[in-house]
């Protein structure tokens, strides 16, 4: 279930993307004027008509890799993989005299803990870029942040703090989508209240003596906000999927997932014991034809009928930028009587003309989605996640989910800040501030994509997610991009291999409503000036839909029972 490649991707015509006609889901594209005119320009857009399922414009694209691009990020591995092997070979004979890329004295009498290949691109490739991962802030995680220096003197084996304090970094990383994360204002006083009250820890489960009022008061005000019968909440967004799937479905039953989707529903459907098939992303051709199978053949050996099916989604994708297909997938789900779990980790809060997410985002009922799940770490600046759906649902849920039976209740002081968050973007706190962070956030959201796209890098992902990926595709190119920003003072996430396909290294950056003006700007002209540098804009204005990407009928991953 790992992100497979799909950088390199087909030129065909553009197709369709899920209009409904006549009741059935079409994969193709309705071409309107401007993408005609757009096409003739040389640049072919993903552009939706929207049938009779999409209330809005769905723009979402995927520019394909260059080809001399692809083949010099795979040259640049082959030869880190080549010297790699070559230098442990003569280190070996005592020929090497260079041991930077060696385990520590102090590790060689250990048994190693993973395989011979992992251990190998751990010492060879990883190390040299380790320094742009794991790096301590010691401020608020707001627009700027505070980061502690540090240096090594073992190539990134260990490091040393200098004691000096990089002050007023541009945070682009955090997903503080609506700004919340901050040390004053309503949240943080309302939490010092609750703290004072109530203390740090609860020291107890819900079903034991660890359920305050304050749980209760958070649950019911997560349903009002989804717009559902009743929530839960827990403690951990992480385990609130891998907990909670194998307590929804089990042996007998089918699960068809994204094959992006995140490590937790990832692990949640391993755990299960359910049949895992994988559709390619976003693809409603490849997701309906698993439908199809499920449904015709059944079972693998006994035919019978699955027990389930349950449709694994994300609301945005975090590597992607993307924004799932949502009305096509309900369609799809009520056409072949399936389960939908919809997980709005990064989508709650960020999406919607209230901040209510995917579901708010498309103007769609709450109630086609059968399990919304959602996490409390980004857009309210808190941690924790819920499960929201009917009462029937969160009834059992509460008996049978490990994450409600064994897990310690949510921290007192968290809990507020959850709910006095959320009754800012409610506008329940009596000011128009939740909304105005909502308007915000899209206009940054907008504007920086823009941005990007002119100054001639390639971006992906839909153009209202403030989830924007930088694509940087060589390996030696993730550590300079990370180094090159720090040095003027802004702080990127970079991300590669194998948190991404081999050829798809990217740096991620996380828009934010506490975000001015002055300070995208800023950061636009410093990433302007190291894309110069590090000669990364390799757009060619040529957008491909992501329903073109190659697709395979007969590839996908099952596991039988």
């Amino acid at each position: 279930m790992r992100p497979g490649p799909g950088g390199c991707c087909c030129r065909r015509p553009v197709r369709a993307n899920g209009c409904v006609a006549n009741g059935e889901v079409r994969n193709g594209y309705v071409r309107s004027s401007a993408a005609v005119a757009a096409a003739a320009a040389g640049q072919i857009h993903h552009v939706t008509q929207n049938g009779g399922l999409y209330k809005r414009p769905f723009n979402e694209a995927f520019e394909e890799t260059p080809m001399l691009v692809a083949v010099l990020t795979y040259v640049g591995y082959g030869v880190l993989t080549l010297f790699g092997y070559l230098r442990d070979f003569l280190r070996h004979w005592r020929i090497e005299k260079c041991h930077h890329a060696t385990e520590r004295k102090e590790q060689q009498d250990f048994v190693s803990l993973y395989q011979d290949f992992e251990n190998f691109y751990t010492r060879n490739l990883y190390m040299r870029i380790r320094d742009n991962w794991n790096r301590p802030i010691c401020s608020v995680p707001g627009a700027r942040v505070d980061i502690m220096e540090r240096q090594s003197h073992d190539y990134n084996w260990s490091f040393k703090y200098t004691g000096n304090i990089i002050k007023g970094v541009i945070n682009m990383g955090s997903y503080n989508y609506l700004g919340f994360a901050r040390n004053t204002g309503s949240c943080q006083e309302a939490a010092a209240k609750v703290l004072e009250e109530y203390g740090v820890g609860v020291c107890s489960t819900r079903q034991e003596i660890g359920n305050l009022d304050k749980h209760e008061e958070l649950e019911k005000l997560v349903a009002s906000f989804l717009g559902v019968e009743a929530a839960m909440a827990y403690g951990m967004g992480f385990a609130t999927n891998s907990m909670n799937i194998p307590a929804l479905v089990g042996k007998g039953c089918l699960i068809l997932s994204d094959e992006l989707n995140h490590a937790s529903l990832v692990l949640g459907a391993r755990l299960s014991g359910a049949t895992i098939r994988i559709f390619k992303h976003n693809n409603m051709q490849s997701l309906e034809k698993l439908l199809k199978d499920a449904i015709v053949y059944g079972q693998p050996r006994t035919r019978r009928p699955w027990k389930k099916i349950l449709i694994l989604v994300e609301g945005i994708y975090s590597m992607e930028g993307s924004i799932v297909r949502l009305p096509e997938v309900i369609a799809l789900k009520k056409k072949y009587k399936a389960y939908l779990y919809l997980d709005e980790a990064h989508s709650i809060g960020a999406l919607g003309p209230r901040g209510r997410g995917v579901v708010d985002y498309f103007g769609l009922d709450p109630e086609d989605v059968d399990v919304m799940m959602g996490t409390f770490t980004k857009s309210f600046g808190a941690s924790g996640g819920y499960i929201g759906g009917k009462k029937e649902l969160i009834d059992y849920l509460r008996t049978h989910s490990h994450s409600a039976v064994y897990a310690t209740s949510l921290s007192p002081p968290v809990v507020e800040q959850i709910v006095t968050s959320m009754k800012c973007i409610m506008g329940q706190d009596g000011t128009t501030l939740g909304k105005e962070c909502i308007q915000q956030l899209a206009e940054n959201t907008k504007y920086f994509r823009r941005r990007l796209k002119e100054m001639g890098f390639i971006i992906y992902g839909n153009e209202d997610s403030p989830v924007v990926p930088l694509m940087l595709y060589m390996p030696a190119k993730i550590g300079a991009f990370g180094r090159e920003m720090l040095k003027r003072n802004i702080g990127v996430v970079v991300v590669g291999f194998p948190a991404t396909p081999i050829i798809e290294s990217r740096a991620r950056f996380c828009l934010s409503a506490a975000h001015t003006k002055e300070i995208l700007d800023t950061a636009l002209k410093e990433i302007d000036e190291v894309g110069d540098l590090l000669q990364l804009k390799y757009s060619r204005h040529r957008l491909v839909p992501l329903l073109d990407r190659p697709f395979d009928e007969t590839t996908y991953e099952e596991t039988e029972d």
